[in-house]
């Protein structure tokens, strides 16, 4: 049985890597308990993970960020109106899986996926993304997307909900299917992750009745620290080489795992 430190260092490493890229953080997060029979930190253990990884992408953004603010304040004269729109876009691509995550927050909760489970979905959902990729226009910039194609991005990413499909990986797909080019899929997917994150993190905190023992507190640092730190490479490198790589060597690694799951 490895030892609490070594699994906190671990499943912050899968959360911090697997958070943005087309994988399934989720399912990923599954994995050491599932087929390992490692313990689960419960609640509070996820809530610093994602707050890591949260605290990574306001960090790379951070200039895009206090560009929407400054459009969306009220004060605010000759506000930048692509800045403004790209915030109402952001706003409505989050909706749809609040919605579902409000819904379906005691599935969610109740981590009752299993290895098939998982394993189909990250088949059913890489054929998606690679359809989607395959022969998709990729001609649209992010000052082309609208009300409606920002929801139909959002509708892709409640998918999310299903341990395997990706919360990244949905929004990719959703953007790539109304024809935005793969840097701005990419980049929007990212900053998409902002408010959804957040919402979890509060949806968590509201629902979490717990007390943090002082002993659970390196556990805590560590995940928090370890998730971010990982996330910020990820996001980076990411960003940097997707437009050069594309969306194939993510597709096969999932067809992969989903095959490899199965014959477990």
């Amino acid at each position: 049985m490895m030892s609490d430190f070594f699994l906190a260092l671990l499943l912050a490493l899968i959360q911090g890597l697997t958070e943005f890229l087309p994988v399934s953080s989720s399912a990923h997060l599954l994995f050491p308990s599932l087929l390992f029979g490692a313990k689960d930190f419960g609640i509070v253990f996820d809530i610093s993970v994602h707050a890591g990884t949260l605290a990574a992408v306001i960090y790379y953004f951070k200039k895009e960020i206090n560009g929407l603010i400054q459009a969306w304040l009220p004060w605010t004269k000759n506000r930048n109106k692509e800045n403004f729109s790209l915030g109402l876009y952001l706003l409505i691509g989050t909706l749809p899986i609040v919605v579902v995550g409000l819904l379906a927050s005691d599935l969610v909760e109740s981590r009752s996926a299993n290895i098939n489970s998982i394993a189909w979905a990250n088949l059913i959902f890489a054929g998606l993304l690679f359809a989607a990729f395959k022969f998709s226009s990729q001609s649209k910039s992010l000052t082309e997307l609208t009300l409606f194609t920002a929801l139909i991005i959002g509708c892709f990413q409640a998918l999310a909900v299903f341990p395997g499909a990706s919360r990244s990986g949905m929004a990719i797909t959703g953007a790539l299917i109304i024809g935005l080019n793969l840097k701005d899929t990419s980049r929007f997917a990212f900053m998409l992750s902002i408010p959804t994150i957040l919402g979890a993190l509060t949806l968590m905190l509201a629902k979490g009745a717990y007390s943090i023992a002082l002993s659970d507190m390196f556990i805590i640092l560590t995940g928090f620290i370890g998730s971010a730190f990982i996330a910020f490479i990820t996001i980076k490198g990411f960003l940097h080489f997707v437009a050069k790589i594309g969306m194939t060597p993510f597709v096969l690694y999932r067809v992969a795992l989903g095959i490899v799951l199965l014959l477990i």
